[in-house]
């Protein structure tokens, strides 16, 4: 073959692929050498990917963002086990039965403590007046779940055994038609679901977690990633930071915002943001502790199978 052959045949197949809508190989980009895979649910994250500003921290280090949206914290979870994504946001009691099962989880960040954001709500002529009271008593609430760790602490603190109560477990839409139609007596739940009851079904506090747990909510990563990307991981948890610091500072613009994520009426997101703490860091040694009361508490309700040593899932140092 003839180099003038040859060339043209190339120019042919090029035009071909042009034609065919396949990229053209002189045109095409090169793809980033890391890549953080953030996986979400509703909420601050969804806030932070409008934003854009995680993609721009991380494109000088020369690192991609991609963005996988989850309806819930253990779906996440499994994500993270199969190597599916890198980084997650979720509660304080998923991970533990992640890490009873085996996952390489770690633990990234943390938000400051938000006691406030789940309570026991009875219904507005409820006899419940007090914790005592739920004594043989029908409450709903999600099984392991960070409310269940809740309600395990606060009968506890108020004198009462865990068996005390008889426990309905019910996922939240199931446990809010439950409650609306008294086939329950309490609702141990979550914002903003906790919100929507007490604005579209008048619900009354009964307890919030304040001085019973900390209720915080947790970014993890696996021990790989954290290990060769402390740089992509510090910047995605100041990420976070600053979304917390400008919801803390405009909640009015931030309930706005919120109600749009999540596709609630803004009364019920102001509530919502209004009762929240705001804040995130990294993890430490105090902040794991914690986990490992949640973790003995479940084994001790035999809701995990072995006891749990927490303090090896921190990941390297991120401060």
């Amino acid at each position: 073959m003839t180099l003038s052959t040859h060339l043209r045949r190339r120019s042919l197949l090029l035009a071909g692929a042009a034609a065919l809508g396949a990229p053209a190989l002189v045109h095409a980009q090169p793809r980033p050498a890391r890549v953080l895979r953030v996986g979400h649910q509703k909420g601050w994250l969804s806030i932070l990917k409008g934003r854009g500003t995680l993609e721009k921290r991380l494109a000088p280090l020369g690192v991609g963002v991609s963005w996988t949206e989850f309806n819930a914290g253990p779906v996440q979870l499994e994500a993270l086990n199969v190597g599916a994504i890198d980084f997650g946001d979720v509660g304080e009691a998923p991970p533990i039965f992640a890490q009873a099962a085996g996952a390489p989880l770690v633990y990234a960040g943390a938000t400051v403590p938000r006691p406030r954001l789940e309570a026991v709500v009875v219904p507005k002529d409820s006899p419940v007046r007090s914790v005592a009271d739920l004594k043989g008593k029908r409450v709903a609430y999600n099984k392991g779940s960070n409310v269940h760790y809740f309600l395990a602490k606060l009968l506890e603190k108020n004198g009462l055994a865990y068996g005390d109560v008889q426990s309905v477990f019910l996922p939240p839409p199931d446990a809010r038609a439950a409650f609306e139609r008294g086939a329950v007596d309490a609702w141990v739940i979550w914002d903003p679901f906790y919100a929507a009851a007490q604005r579209t079904l008048q619900a009354r506090l009964l307890a919030d977690a304040t001085g019973v747990a900390h209720n915080r909510g947790y970014y993890f990563t696996s021990r790989d990633y954290a290990t060769r990307n402390t740089d992509v991981l510090r910047i995605a948890i100041a990420e976070v930071d600053a979304v917390d610091t400008w919801a803390s500072r405009h909640k009015a613009e931030a309930a706005t915002e919120l109600s749009q994520v999540l596709g609630l009426d803004r009364a019920i997101t102001q509530a919502f943001v209004d009762r929240a703490a705001y804040g995130t860091a990294v993890v430490t040694r105090d902040i794991l502790a914690e986990q490992q009361q949640i973790a003995d508490t479940f084994l001790s309700l035999k809701l995990i199978p072995r006891r749990l040593n927490l303090l090896h899932a921190a990941p390297v140092d991120l401060a």
